[in-house]
Parts: structure tokens; sequence; C-alpha cells
């Protein structure tokens, strides 16, 4: 019975992952974490997702980063930039999260662990990004020797494999491979504000917004623009 962890924000790239992953293993656990956001609407759109997809366990994980860390996306961080769009991956914005995805991935490699899982997955792409040094392969394949020489698992000759199948992929080829394979996009958030509608002027929002103009496709979510 193979098992997949997939850290699940509710975001496209993740929800774009839970589905390659539910045809990739037979049962699923997801992890979402609370790490001290401006809002909690993606927790909402996780916990959809997983009930569509009928994860085995949804846990959500409350880890106060905010209480650490700074990042215009955290409590009490400065306000979120809405950038031009050629802006977007020129330099490591405000939204960076110190060492967020060190974090997390540690978690769902403890989980998956402990569950006996073959797999992490999680949903990051170094094409169409905002810069973050931890959405990068050489640090997905640092993170994997690691893992590999600092679990029981790995030290045995069984490591848990690290799948990042988005990393290479642009917005657009997410985009179309989510609608190929099912996606519920219309259960998907993006968005850095936490408004009932998506700005469509954040990054992340531009992004998503710039992968379904490039797959000829209409986003299902609305925005307030």
């Amino acid at each position: 019975m193979s098992k997949a962890v997939i850290l699940l924000s509710g975001g496209l790239d993740s929800s774009t992952t839970l589905g390659i992953a539910d045809n990739e293993h037979e049962e699923l656990y997801a992890l979402t974490f609370l790490y001290g956001q401006k809002h909690d609407k993606e927790i909402e759109s996780a916990k959809k997702l997983a009930e569509h997809y009928s994860v085995e366990e949804h846990k959500i994980l409350d880890i106060p980063l905010a209480e650490i860390g700074r990042s215009s996306l955290l409590e009490g961080g400065e306000e979120i930039p809405q950038n031009l769009e050629e802006d977007i991956g020129e330099d490591i914005p405000s939204t960076y999260v110190p060492a967020r995805n060190i974090i997390l991935l540690s978690y769902g490699l403890s989980y998956a662990e402990s569950i006996d899982a073959d797999a992490v997955y999680i949903g990051a792409n170094a094409r169409d990004y905002s810069g973050y040094p931890d959405c990068r392969p050489e640090f997905y394949e640092s993170f994997e020797n690691m893992a590999r020489d600092g679990t029981k698992r790995g030290v045995e000759g069984n490591p848990i494999e690290l799948k990042y199948p988005l990393i290479d992929m642009t917005k657009g080829e997410i985009v179309e491979k989510a609608d190929e394979i099912g996606v519920p996009l219309h259960l998907t958030w993006s968005c850095y504000e936490g408004e009932e509608k998506a700005c469509g002027r954040c990054d992340s929002c531009k992004l998503r917004l710039k992968g379904f103009e490039e797959a000829g496709l209409e986003d299902p979510i609305e925005y307030i623009d």
C-alpha cells in the first residue's frame, strides 16, 4: 500500500501536486500549516481539497513563525507589495518567509517516516515564481541528501523520496496539468490577501492569472478587479 504525504497550502501549485500524488499513490496524507499568515482563507481551501480527494488524514499544524520571523505575509509584517508583473522574480521579495520550506518539509519528513510513507510532495516551482531561494532545485536536492543521511529509513537504505513535480513547469503548464487531471481549481486560493475575492494585484495573483492566460483557460475564482 503506497502512501504519500502532501504539503497542502490550498493554492494552485499544491493542489495540482495533490492531484498528481493521487494518481501515483493509494493513500494520501495532507499537512497544512498555520504559521502566522495574515489570513486563513487558504486553509479553508486546503480543507475542501483534502475532502475532495478523500485523504486518509488531514492535519493542520500551528507553528508560530510570526513570533520569530519577519515577512510581509506574516502577522505584524509590512504591507504586502503590489508589484508590477515584470518585477516578479527579480529580487527576493518581502513576502519571503525565512526558511519556511525547510521547516515545513521537516514536518512532512517526520510525518512520512512515522506513518511509513514512501514520499513527501511539495508544489515548488522555479520557473514562474517570486524568487524565493527555497523554491530552487538546488535546495530540494540538498534537502533530499539531508533526509537520506538524517532519518532511520535513509540510513537503512530505504529513504523517503522528496517529490516536487512542478519544479520546471511554467504557470501555464501547471494550469494545463491541473485541468488535464481534473483538479477542482474552483476550490483553490492563491491570493496573498484574505478578502472575499482575490485582489488580482499581488505577485501570487499575477502569476496565477498569467498561468490561466497561457493555458487559454478561464480562472474559476472571482477577482476584485
